[in-house]
């Protein structure tokens, strides 16, 4: 269906989109046409597998050059959230992680809040056939789940993009105010939160916490998706920097009366 008009002003910007491993370059064309459609054209790829950039990508985008030509490469997903304030992780199935839940249409509202507030926000795509890995769904705030016809709701990866873009477009009037913040902190951002586990996790291996490798890597996912749903500000990530330095350090002499 043509609708390209360029002498009709653009509707830009939106939350990140986050294609961690995808696997062709035409899914990563057709997913940038869907952005574009509904005004989104911040485009990260995580180890894209044919490389990038990728010329099917080009002929599958059907003119959606925008997106393509200003996509970034990353080689982790740490790298790609680092800047953002709130993720939202897009998965069909119940990892047995605690999540708020939200569809679409609920996410989109939660956004543009984000949006207005002036926070950075993003949306974890995974790999076309496996889906988003656990430890990336550990790094998320949110889980997004599309209510499709439970006998049959598997979506390729770029109806998933356009279902949840549009969702986003039809909210361009709903700015509800609400995730307002002083100027005395901010939302932490992803790098300061990655930052954070990693001082946290590489304490509580120096005292022998991990004591069973098998569990492990359940364990850092289970801290990190505690951390995730506190929502905390810059200064309570530096409050906690603390805190870990404190417990690992000497005790100070208790003064003598």
């Amino acid at each position: 269906m043509s609708g390209t008009n360029p002498r009709r002003e653009a509707v830009l910007g939106g939350p990140a989109i986050i294609l961690i491993e995808p696997q062709l370059g035409e899914n990563i064309g057709t997913c940038a046409r869907a952005m574009l459609n509904c005004g989104l054209t911040d485009l990260r790829l995580v180890r894209p597998r044919d490389g990038w950039p990728n010329g099917s990508a080009t002929a599958s985008a059907s003119g959606a050059d925008l997106v393509l030509d200003n996509a970034k490469l990353f080689d982790t997903t740490e790298e790609a959230i680092a800047d953002l304030a709130h993720v939202f992780a897009t998965t069909a199935r119940n990892r047995g992680m605690i999540k708020r839940i939200m569809t679409p249409k609920e996410a989109a509202v939660e956004m543009r809040a984000q949006s207005v507030a002036g926070l950075t926000t993003g949306i974890l795509f995974g790999p076309e056939r496996t889906g988003l890995f656990n430890d990336d769904l550990a790094l998320a705030d949110t889980s997004l789940t599309v209510p499709l016809n439970p006998a049959f709701s598997s979506l390729n990866l770029a109806q998933a993009v356009l279902l949840i873009g549009y969702e986003w477009y039809q909210t361009a009037d709903a700015t509800p105010g609400r995730y307002l913040h002083t100027g005395a902190t901010r939302p932490a951002t992803k790098d300061e939160l990655v930052n954070l586990f990693g001082h946290l996790e590489a304490e509580l291996e120096q005292c022998g916490f991990f004591s069973s490798p098998e569990k492990k890597p359940s364990m850092i996912r289970a801290i990190r998706n505690c951390f995730q749903r506190m929502d905390l500000t810059e200064q309570e990530v530096r409050t906690f920097h603390g805190i870990v330095s404190g417990l690992v350090g000497r005790r100070k002499p208790t003064p003598k009366e």
